[in-house]
C-alpha cells in the first residue's frame, strides 16, 4: 500500500500550522519584550530577570508537563495553553497601551506564560509519532522545525517593522492575535488524536520517576541530553541574551535587532531543509560535530563589533545548531516506548530549553558587574568547545549510533 504523504495528512497539517503561528507569536512577544526592557526600562539586568521569570517556571513544570502529555489528550493540552497565552498577551497589550506596563507586570505575566509553555512543548513533540508513520518522523520533525524557524524569521521581522512604525504597543497587539489564531488550528476536533496510550494507573510522582529511570538507563539519551545542555547554556542561551546588548552597545535600532534574530532563524531554516532531504545515518556523530561548529562560530561572534558581520555570523550559528538537535531528537522519538514518550520528550525539552535562564542570569550578572560582553561570550564559547571536544573523544556509544530509518 502506498504511504500517505505528510502534506495529505490533515492532522499533521493542522499541527504544523498551529505550531507555526504559535512560534511567530512567541518570537514577536520575546523580541518586543526584549526591546521594551532595553529601550524603555533601560536595564540589561532587568532584561535578564524578566527572561528568567519567563523561563524558570517553564523548567520547574516541564517534567510534570510530560506526565500530563502521557495521561491526557495532547491536542487538548496544546489548545488550552495557546488560548490562555493569547489572553495573557492581550492583557500585556492593554497594560502597555494604558502606559501601565511595569517590570512587575512582566515578571508575573511572563512567568505564567512560561509555565504554560512547559505543558504545550512536550505535548506537541510527543504527538508527532502518533499522527505519522515511523519512517516519516525525521521528515515530520524537519518540516515542523523548518516552519518553526520560518516563524522565528518572520516573527522578529514583523515585530521590528511593527515597532518601527507603531511602537511596542502594536507589537504586543499583533503577537496576541497571532497566538490566539494558533489556538484555533490546535482545536482538538481538527487534529483527531488517537486514544491515550498510557493506561497504567499510578501517582504523578511515580510517573515522573519512571520517566527519569528510563532516560537514566540509556547512555544514548543521557549523552544527547548533555549535548543539548552544553548547546543551550554555553552557546544559544548566552548569545540570545547578548544579542540585544550588542545591538544597544553598537548603536543599533529595532530593525538591526530583527535582522540578527531573522538571520539566526534563516540559518536554522536552511539547515533544517537540508536535514529533511538527506539521509543521516550517523546521527550521534552529526550532533557532536554540529555542536563543535556552533561554538567555533560563537567565538567569532563574540569578538566582532560590527552589526552587519554579526548578522552573517548569526546565520551560521543557526545553521550549525540545527544539526545538533534534530538528529538526536528524531532518534529519541523513534526508539522510545510510546507509553512513556511524553515524559522522555519533556526531559529532552528541559535540556533544550531549561538551561537558557541560567545562561541569562550568568551573562547579565557578569555584565552588571562590569565585565565586557565580548569577553563573557568568548569565555562561555571556549568552555563549551572544550566540553564538546571531550564528548567527541569519550562519547563512543553516542558517536557510533546509527539509525535504521
Amino acid at each position: 500500500m502506498e504511504q500517505q504523504s505528510l502534506f495529505r495528512n490533515r492532522a499533521f497539517i493542522f499541527l504544523f500550522i498551529g505550531g507555526f503561528l504559535a512560534l511567530i507569536g512567541y518570537s514577536m512577544f520575546f523580541m518586543t519584550t526584549t526591546w521594551f526592557v532595553i529601550s524603555e526600562l533601560g536595564s540589561a539586568s532587568s532584561l535578564g530577570i524578566i527572561l528568567i521569570a519567563i523561563t524558570v517556571p517553564r523548567i520547574l513544570m516541564m517534567a510534570f508537563g510530560g506526565v500530563l502529555a502521557d495521561k491526557f489528550k495532547k491536542t487538548t493540552i496544546m489548545f488550552s495553553t495557546s488560548s490562555i497565552q493569547g489572553v495573557l498577551l492581550v492583557i500585556i497589550f492593554l497594560l502597555h497601551n494604558a502606559n501601565q506596563l511595569s517590570f512587575l507586570h512582566l515578571i508575573i505575566l511572563g512567568s505564567i506564560f512560561g509555565t504554560l509553555d512547559a505543558f504545550s512543548g512536550p505535548a506537541g513533540t510527543s504527538l508527532i509519532p502518533k499522527i505519522v508513520e515511523k519512517n516519516q518522523i525525521k521528515q515530520a520533525n524537519a518540516i515542523i522545525q523548518g516552519l518553526g524557524q520560518i516563524g522565528f524569521v518572520i516573527g522578529p521581522i514583523i515585530a521590528g517593522s511593527v515597532m518601527e512604525f507603531g511602537g511596542v504597543t502594536s507589537g504586543y497587539f499583533v503577537s496576541s492575535i497571532i497566538v490566539l489564531l494558533s489556538a484555533f488550528f490546535m482545536f482538538p476536533p481538527f487534529i483527531k488524536e488517537g486514544p491515550v496510550v498510557n493506561t497504567i494507573k499510578q501517582t504523578p510522582f511515580r510517573d515522573l520517576i519512571e520517566g527519569l529511570s528510563y532516560v537514566k538507563a540509556s547512555r544514548f539519551l543521557m549523552t544527547g541530553i548533555f549535548i543539548l545542555i552544553t548547546l543551550n547554556f554555553f552557546a544559544f542561551g548566552a548569545i540570545s541574551i547578548a544579542i540585544p546588548i550588542f545591538v544597544e552597545t553598537y548603536g543599533g535600532s529595532p530593525i538591526n535587532l530583527s535582522y540578527i534574530e531573522a538571520a539566526l532563524g534563516i540559518g536554522m531554516l536552511v539547515s533544517t531543509a537540508i536535514i529533511g532531504i538527506i539521509k543521516i545515518r550517523r546521527r550521534g556523530l552529526t550532533s557532536i560535530v554540529g555542536l563543535i561548529a556552533t561554538l567555533i562560530v560563537a567565538i567569532a561572534f563574540s569578538q566582532i563589533p560590527n552589526l552587519y558581520i554579526l548578522t552573517v555570523l548569526a546565520f551560521f550559528i543557526g545553521f550549525t545548531m540545527t544539526f545538533v538537535f534534530i538528529p538526536f531528537f528524531t532518534s529519541a522519538q523513534e526508539d522510545t516506548d510510546p507509553r512513556i514518550m511524553g515524559r522522555v520528550m519533556s526531559i529532552v525539552f528541559l535540556a533544550m530549553n531549561g538551561f537558557d535562564p541560567l545562561a541569562y542570569a550568568s551573562v547579565t550578572l557578569l555584565v552588571s558587574r562590569g565585565f565586557d560582553i565580548q569577553l563573557v561570550i568568548l569565555s562561555f564559547s571556549i568552555v563549551g568547545l572544550m566540553i564538546a571536544l571531550s564528548i567527541l573523544w569519550r562519547g563512543n556509544t553516542f558517536r557510533s549510533y546509527k539509525s535504521n530509518y
